[in-house]
């Protein structure tokens, strides 16, 4: 199962404190918008997602079809494909794809101890 880029995407209360915080751990933008309270931070491979008000605990984001710079990969595991095989093992899902369409879509699964797990296909 091919998940994709990863990343950790942080509940954050003061996006520009957490901002100039990672930026002092050699973290840059790398996309987002601060004006609508989200920023994509990397350092070297390493991605968080800061993101004030949407949501209230951490998650770990994985996205299929892209490498950790955001470039399209060739071959990978579509979000649907994935969801099925998780399906098939009995996985208990918070929110599902819709298996009729194609393209962008996303689904969330906790792990045992809780923590959202969220596979979000931007392609």
């Amino acid at each position: 199962m091919k998940l994709g880029a990863f990343s950790v995407s942080l509940a954050v209360k003061d996006i520009k404190a957490s901002k100039e915080f990672y930026e002092t751990l050699g973290f840059s933008v790398f996309g987002g918008d601060l004006e609508k309270n989200y920023l994509i931070m990397k350092n070297g491979e390493s991605l968080i997602g800061l993101f004030q008000g949407m949501f209230k605990n951490n998650i770990l984001t994985f996205n299929p079809g892209w490498d950790q710079n955001a470039n399209t990969l060739e071959n990978f595991d579509d979000v649907r494909t994935i969801q099925k095989a998780l399906k098939a093992k009995n996985i208990k899902f918070e929110h599902e794809a819709d298996e009729s369409t194609s393209g962008p879509t996303s689904f969330v699964v906790l792990d045992p101890d809780g923590n959202a797990i969220l596979i979000d296909q931007h392609i």
